[in-house]
């Protein structure tokens, strides 16, 4: 059984066909990279998969699992353009809250925990709306992998994170593919992605015009893709 499956899926806003006929897998441990010029559909995609938005046709599985199940819910982490985190909060209150909400044992010890590990113990008591979108982004990062997770839905992970940030990210997300952890994300930075991929998949207007396994010679030439699959 697929981490991730996708069959057959279509997203339609009113009748322009944002997805076309999407199929893609991952599998428990992989890393996919969703690749594709600004309105491909990566976002659509990434959102469909987490569940925030349905398919016009077609189905997405977690696990064999709709992805707006409860329990599905509970093995998603997910980082998106919005960062979702609370501004009058402060970062410790901010991950204290989704420790709860997800129902883990020592709420305190685990926000600790990834406060520390995303570099962000020393202004664990600032008030959000005081903080750079860098460090903005270092929480959700906190947050998404909070609950430790089955399943990462990434979408531009990397955007406004300086050099340290960046590898602190990466850093976390190859301990997640050690562990198991199946990641999708969606980027521009090709360089920072596919020196983490397993697996690439490049949309072109919709639709998948490539899908396979991340080869080293995409890995030193990051534009590969685009200039065998993409239009130019």
């Amino acid at each position: 059984m697929s981490a991730v499956a996708v069959e057959g899926v279509w997203k339609f806003y009113g009748d322009f066909p944002a997805l076309r006929d999407i199929h893609l897998q991952a599998d428990a441990g992989a890393c996919l990279a969703l690749i594709g010029r600004n309105g491909a559909g990566k976002t659509t995609l990434l959102r469909a998969i987490a569940g925030f938005s349905r398919p016009g046709r077609g189905k997405i599985l977690i696990f064999g699992n709709e992805p707006r199940a409860t329990e599905t819910r509970r093995r998603i982490g997910f980082i998106g353009h919005g960062i979702s985190v609370y501004d009058e909060l402060s970062a410790l209150e901010n991950l204290l809250l989704y420790a709860r909400l997800y129902g883990l044992p020592d709420p305190r010890a685990r926000a600790l925990e990834w406060l520390e590990r995303t570099g962000l113990e020393r202004v664990r008591d600032g008030l959000v709306r005081e903080f750079s979108r860098g460090m903005r982004q270092r929480l959700a990062v906190a947050r998404a992998f909070l609950h430790d997770p089955s399943v990462l839905l990434l979408d531009e992970p990397f955007t406004a994170l300086d050099d340290r940030a960046i590898a602190v990210l990466q850093h976390l997300l190859r301990d997640a593919l050690a562990r198991g952890k199946t990641i999708v994300m969606s980027t521009h930075q090709l360089r920072e992605a596919l020196e983490l991929a397993s697996h690439v998949a490049l949309l072109v207007r919709g639709k998948v015009a490539f899908h396979g396994p991340c080869t080293a010679e995409m890995a030193a030439d990051p534009g590969l893709v685009y200039a065998r699959y993409g239009e130019g």
